[in-house]
């Protein structure tokens, strides 16, 4: 699926970020045409910038502390805002997404802010190599399939055990407390961050997740 862009802004207090954002309207129709051939056709939920990944950035940027001068890894980055934010202060950004076309335009975000440290890659997390390593791990709503849960939380620990720092952001899901609670025993810091878009009032949860001994 190859999709227009346009440039969407977007906004915390006295900073902003601009990226390339498909456009809706193309979103929808190319969907439509292919849900046509094969209704098993998943929509791609990756086309659109999510409330928690706002509120990701929004974090980042008053806790610049947590990724100044790391390696920083984003995992299912979809359109990469706090990626592209994290490259401000970080040493290096790895930035993302099962989907190629997902890190292409992250790919063109970053050349249109001028950004040189962030690396498009094509990750899934069931298949991540085993030599992978950072000091930041950013995932933003990414906790929404149930059936993902088991192996979304071995990446987890995987990550923990490598003495990686783990950013996590959700937009707060009664069906994925369960795989929430399981993570608070490493939580080092907790927030909670409200996202106005489309004239609602979206509130997401943010949590820090750390460990300073082998589990």
């Amino acid at each position: 699926m190859t999709l227009p862009l346009q440039l969407q802004t977007y906004h915390w207090d006295n900073d902003q970020l601009q990226l390339y954002v498909p456009d809706p309207q193309a979103v929808q129709a190319q969907y439509q045409s292919q849900k046509e051939v094969n209704s098993n056709t998943p929509f791609p939920y990756w086309a659109k910038i999510w409330p928690a990944a706002v509120a990701m950035g929004s974090f980042l940027l008053q806790h610049p502390e947590y990724i100044t001068g790391k390696k920083v890894l984003e995992l299912a980055a979809g359109l990469g805002l706090p990626s592209l934010i994290a490259a401000r202060y970080a040493t290096e950004v790895w930035c993302s997404d099962y989907i190629a076309e997902a890190v292409a335009v992250v790919q063109q975000s970053a050349h249109y802010n001028h950004i040189q440290n962030i690396y498009g890659t094509v990750l899934n997390w069931h298949h991540l190599p085993q030599s992978l390593t950072a000091d930041v791990l950013l995932l933003s709503d990414i906790n929404y399939d149930p059936d993902e849960f088991k192996a979304l939380y071995a990446v987890l620990i995987n990550f923990l055990k490598k003495g990686t720092t783990i950013i996590l952001s959700t937009p707060q899901r009664l069906m994925a407390k369960p795989f929430v609670e399981r993570l608070l025993q490493w939580c080092i810091h907790r927030q909670e961050i409200t996202v106005q878009q489309d004239e609602a009032a979206i509130p997401i949860s943010l949590f820090v997740l750390k460990i300073n001994a082998p589990l």
